[in-house]
């Protein structure tokens, strides 16, 4: 019985002993990590975020030239189409089609032998005419002195003095038949009446032409100098007028009548022409006014009917301000806003009003002054009524301030 009790017992050891030696379940390890965390020192919360860096322009006041791009065409300073003033046979043609032929050129010869048949058929009525006219003279001086001493009737001698008064009548129309026939031939050498460059020719040699026909020997178009016809609304053309005759512009001299050019494949034409008229009347279909300008074209450059878009002036406003197209956002209905930094620092939503684009910038007719700071960098983080820090447009933002170390 003794021996059994002590056994029991031994057992009972054994078995403490090993669980004492077990490992500990991970929730209580956690548990004692949460208070360890619990007791440590808490960290102070960060420090909250300062003004908003904003980049910023000045405004001030200057003179602008304002211009527009409007389209426009060409067309020749002078045309002439050549068509014949006598009718015959086209005998040479005396030019190089596409040439450049200056004013009395020959260009044609028609067949002069007909009109030159008529120059001496005219030449000679008049020597015959011319002939009659000193017999008839004689004749009237005679029967004048008859008449003196009743030798003859008054009729005669008042016939012979009629006779002698025609015969000098008839030199004059011979006179003037034997000029025109003489034209008649001049006009079988065809001349170029203006000097520009000349077209292809619509007739070839021995090809019949007449008096007044429809269909013109050729052209000639004089393109040095050129006109450019530039196309602007009335609307604007009454806009600008009114900010002339208010003084919102002044002409700027020279400058106002000087345009520019650029060409269809977008490059500048070197040379600057100058502003001659404008169209008296509104085209009705398009209400658009035609302004003329003329421009030098030494190198055949310009050519009629092309198309490209004149740049002019529009005056030079007496005082104005330019602010970067960036900065000017528009709301559904087009109305344009800007933001600013006030005098407290914040940000401030101010509406404006522009009027003409100048490069990258809008002309503002209201709604900013000179020295209006205006937001153009940072304007996502721009809020109005909130607190920005303003630095010059395009500086470069400082460096984040190193993070302090925390303390036990």
């Amino acid at each position: 019985m003794i021996v059994a009790t002590v056994s029991k017992k031994s057992k009972d050891v054994i078995r403490r002993s090993r669980n004492a030696a077990r490992p500990r379940p991970r929730g209580a390890l956690a548990l004692a990590m949460l208070v360890l965390a619990g007791c440590a020192a808490k960290k102070p919360p960060p420090p909250p975020p300062g003004p908003a860096e904003v980049g910023v322009v000045v405004l001030r006041a200057e003179p602008v030239a304002l211009q527009t791009q409007l389209p426009a065409r060409l067309s020749p300073f002078a045309v002439s189409e050549v068509r014949p003033q006598v009718a015959g046979i086209v005998q040479r043609r005396l030019f190089e089609e596409g040439s450049v032929v200056r004013a009395g050129q020959v260009l044609y010869q028609i067949d002069p032998a007909p009109y030159a048949a008529t120059v001496e058929q005219s030449a000679a009525a008049l020597q015959s005419a011319q002939a009659n006219v000193e017999t008839n003279r004689l004749k009237s001086e005679r029967y004048g002195n008859l008449l003196k001493t009743n030798a003859v009737s008054r009729q005669d001698a008042n016939d012979a003095s009629a006779a002698y008064h025609q015969s000098t009548a008839l030199v004059s129309q011979q006179f003037a038949a034997r000029r025109s026939a003489q034209i008649n031939l001049n006009y079988t050498t065809v001349r170029a009446p203006i000097s520009g460059r000349i077209g292809r020719s619509a007739f070839t040699q021995g090809a019949l032409v007449t008096t007044g026909q429809a269909d013109a020997l050729t052209s000639i178009q004089t393109l040095d100098p050129i006109y450019v016809d530039i196309t602007q609304t009335s609307t604007d053309l009454l806009t600008l007028h009114k900010a002339l005759a208010n003084g919102q512009r002044g002409r700027g001299g020279k400058a106002f009548l000087r345009v520019s050019l650029v060409l269809e494949d977008g490059s500048a034409y070197p040379l600057t022409g100058q502003l001659t008229a404008s169209e008296v009347t509104v085209d009705q279909t398009t209400g658009g006014v035609i302004l003329r300008a003329i421009f030098r074209n030494p190198d055949g450059l310009l050519m009629p009917g092309m198309f490209v878009r004149a740049t002019l002036s529009q005056g030079v406003p007496r005082s104005g301000v330019l602010v970067p197209q960036s900065a000017v956002a528009r709301d559904v209905k087009g109305a344009a806003t800007v933001m600013v930094v006030d005098a407290r620092n914040k940000a401030e939503q101010r509406p404006v009003e522009t009027a003409d684009a100048v490069g990258n910038r809008w002309l503002v007719t209201s709604g900013l002054a000179p020295g209006d700071k205006v937001i153009v960098e940072g304007l996502a983080n721009a809020k109005p009524g909130a607190a920005v820090h303003a630095v010059p447009a395009g500086s470069k933002p400082k460096p984040a301030a190193p993070a302090k170390p925390t303390g036990k």
